[in-house]
């Protein structure tokens, strides 16, 4: 087993966002719960970040550790804040966002209420995110301490926006993301790998993230170009979906048939390019083939439809 140093390993990702950074600094400095360190994975910057972050090292309660890396990608950098983490559990916090300044002394506590004999059964303590004016982002859980996978979670319960907390940095380890699939991977496929091997998150329903809307997130990488630009994570999540969930196809049946529909739609994307389905995947799930064959003319519709938009924004 791993000795610890500090209870939470806080880890931020970051590529040229010195602006937004001391956002994230000064949430950490007003934490009402100080066992912890922040790892900032500077994934290549060209602005002062390396600069603004050696004084904050000067001045901090907490230790900074500051790692930078050529530029790679987000899911790199975190791979790499994961390994340099020396917490028990690490908090994966974004570089434009900021923590409730009760949010590492409540995860602690909600981890604390857990006995300590079903411990190891669980991998996070997850709660909510609100905007900067107080409104939670998404859904409420539909208990205020709920005990099941991600995957229960998302598909049983259904869920819905953006949710932030800790997890397990040795279960983490065992779950990195795939660094040999370029560009975008959604969170989701680790989440969900880490559900199927059985491990429960401990749902809250307590704000733990000032959540801040960027000008480049990917709020809208559903339209035209920008499906083409991210087909092959959107087909990986779609791929995980049918052929790696269908045990939740009663409780949602309509999201297994539009994850069908996508998984035609980003396939289309996938060849249209000349790219191949990553890692080789392909369909293994008899009751996968048979939604990805019925929602095939669906699938393709919105492809074309992707075609169509890219088309008119190269004029426009």
């Amino acid at each position: 087993m791993p000795i610890w140093r500090h209870l939470f390993s806080v880890v931020t990702p970051t590529y040229n966002r010195a602006h937004t950074l001391e956002r994230v600094y000064a949430s950490l400095r007003e934490q009402s719960y100080q066992d912890f360190e922040w790892v900032v994975v500077d994934d290549g910057s060209t602005d002062d970040t390396q600069e603004r972050v050696a004084a904050w090292q000067s001045e901090a309660s907490f230790p900074i550790h500051y790692v930078w890396q050529p530029n790679q990608h987000k899911k790199t950098a975190f791979n790499t804040g994961v390994r340099q983490a020396r917490g028990e559990w690490l908090v994966a916090l974004d570089s434009d966002d900021s923590l409730d300044t009760n949010a590492l002394y409540n995860m602690a506590r909600a981890w604390e209420d857990i006995p300590p004999a079903a411990r190891s059964r669980y991998v996070a303590i997850t709660g909510l995110c609100a905007r900067p004016d107080g409104r939670v982002v998404g859904d409420m859980y539909p208990k205020d301490v709920l005990d099941v996978t991600a995957l229960d979670m998302t598909f049983r319960y259904h869920v819905r926006g953006e949710k932030f907390g800790c997890l397990r940095t040795d279960v983490l380890r065992q779950f990195p993301f795939p660094e040999s699939v370029e560009g975008f991977v959604p969170e989701s496929l680790v989440w969900r790998a880490i559900a199927r091997a059985g491990y429960l998150t401990r749902f809250v329903n307590q704000v733990f993230r000032v959540y801040y809307v960027s000008s480049d997130s990917l709020s809208g990488q559903g339209r035209g170009a920008e499906s083409a630009r991210h087909a092959v994570g959107l087909w990986l999540l779609a791929h995980d979906t049918v052929d790696g969930c269908l045990d939740w196809f009663r409780y949602q049946p309509a999201s297994f048939f539009m994850a069908a529909a996508r998984y035609t739609r980003f396939d289309m994307h996938l060849r249209a390019s000349g790219q191949p389905r990553p890692l080789g995947r392909s369909l293994t799930h008899p009751g996968a083939r048979v939604l990805v064959c019925l929602m095939w003319p669906v699938g393709m519709g919105l492809y074309l439809r992707d075609r169509v938009r890219a088309w008119r924004a190269s004029l426009a």
